[in-house]
């Protein structure tokens, strides 16, 4: 039996790109490794929700705030919708949203099977063919595949076995506590508000964060140095804010991308999305909304390719996703770069983020994936006040 795609990895974009085919009535495999959840804060905005209709029964919390801390202890809040107060960032746990992904797939045609990815190899005509061991890690077991998916996250041994550069891909290492939430007659815990802590103390060159998911709660943090105590800080963040008496209920790690491969497919039968092929926004870190995208961008592309035979058509999943977020990936690189440097840096950072003009972008943008080019005063008057942030804290750091 010959597949028309085997896609490996059942996170975001794997499941999304598997849907998708599947819908068309493609003949797919979803692969999966079982019991491998993500470090994620599990934020997801309204255009994922509507775009990939996502039921409301996912969302095990809604925030309708952000607060943004600085060295100092300083904390600027955001709302959501600070005019109507009815907007809200949803919040789901990646075990259970992940796997419904999964089922959708598998309602949609898509065959699933557990086991972990070992290799492509080639059949005498040169046709791909998928080498896995099941769950128990007993003898391989082989598919064929007129096309392959990587999906397989950060360090995909899919990109690595055919991109030249995937195993240079530069990556934030997180790591996050799910702990179970204060009560909510607790009036210290907000479980409807995100925190995020910009302090050189709990990350050098990224950010840690405190993100409720009702009865659970996300207490992470990510950076790219190595031998940096991930689990100190985590402690320390705990006992800062009150949570170290919250019973941990898992923990876990993983790499995060921060830049997008030059190339997502190999110009014959395979492809890479997702965190695979790094398309997890810099600067925030932020990756199911980018994931779910790419992968039907992918899946787009096979199903051209899988028409035509023309391997040039995977090009277009690469091209199609930098040409919608690629100048967004850009400036968020550039801000990582400039305002993570140092906690100086960082109190500046955070004190932009108060400005109404800056709030009143940021949050179309995150929120709808698009910029409001409707207000042009606006855009002026925050050029003109980054400018200053800029000359003031250059002048003073290094």
């Amino acid at each position: 039996m010959t597949y028309d795609c085997v896609v490996v990895g059942g996170g975001p974009a794997g499941a999304t790109a598997a849907n998708d085919l599947a819908k068309e009535g493609r003949h797919v495999l979803l692969l999966d490794r079982a019991g491998r959840i993500k470090p994620c804060g599990g934020a997801i905005p309204p255009r994922l929700i509507r775009d990939f209709a996502i039921p409301e029964h996912l969302l095990v919390g809604r925030a309708v705030a952000a607060r943004m801390i600085d060295p100092r202890d300083q904390r600027v809040d955001m709302l959501v919708d600070e005019r109507r107060r009815t907007g809200f960032v949803g919040m789901v746990d990646r075990d259970s949203f992940d796997e419904w992904l999964r089922a959708r797939a598998e309602t949609s045609g898509a065959e699933r099977r557990t086991g972990t990815f070992q290799r492509i190899e080639r059949d005498a005509d040169g046709a791909a063919i998928v080498v896995y061991t099941d769950r128990r890690g007993g003898a391989e077991q082989r598919v064929a595949a007129r096309c392959v998916i990587g999906a397989d996250g950060a360090r995909s041994r899919v990109a690595r076995a055919v991109l030249a550069d995937a195993d240079r891909m530069p990556c934030v290492y997180a790591y996050h506590e799910v702990i179970a939430s204060p009560p909510e007659s607790d009036p210290s815990f907000d479980r409807s508000r995100c925190d995020v802590f910009y302090q050189g103390a709990l990350s050098p060159d990224f950010y840690a964060w405190v993100f409720p998911h009702g009865d659970t709660t996300s207490v992470g943090v990510g950076s790219a140095i190595k031998g940096f105590g991930l689990r100190d800080s985590i402690t320390q963040l705990r006992a800062h804010e009150g949570l170290d008496g919250c019973a941990t209920i898992r923990r876990e790690g993983a790499p995060i991308p921060l830049k997008t491969l030059k190339r997502w497919d190999n110009g014959r039968d395979v492809i890479v999305t997702g965190d695979a092929a790094g398309a997890v926004a810099p600067a925030s870190g932020e990756g199911i909304y980018y994931a779910m995208v790419a992968g039907r961008e992918a899946a787009s592309a096979v199903g051209a390719f899988l028409r035509s035979g023309n391997p040039k058509a995977l090009r277009r999943a690469r091209r199609a996703f930098m040409r919608a977020h690629g100048q967004v990936f850009w400036v968020l690189r550039i801000m990582q770069y400039f305002w993570y440097r140092n906690d100086r840096r960082r109190e500046r950072f955070v004190t932009m983020c108060e400005d109404r003009d800056v709030q009143k972008l940021i949050w179309p943008a995150y929120m709808d994936k698009r910029l409001v080019y409707a207000q042009p005063a606006a855009y002026l008057r925050i050029f003109l006040k980054d400018m200053r942030h800029l000359l003031q804290t250059a002048g003073g750091s290094r």
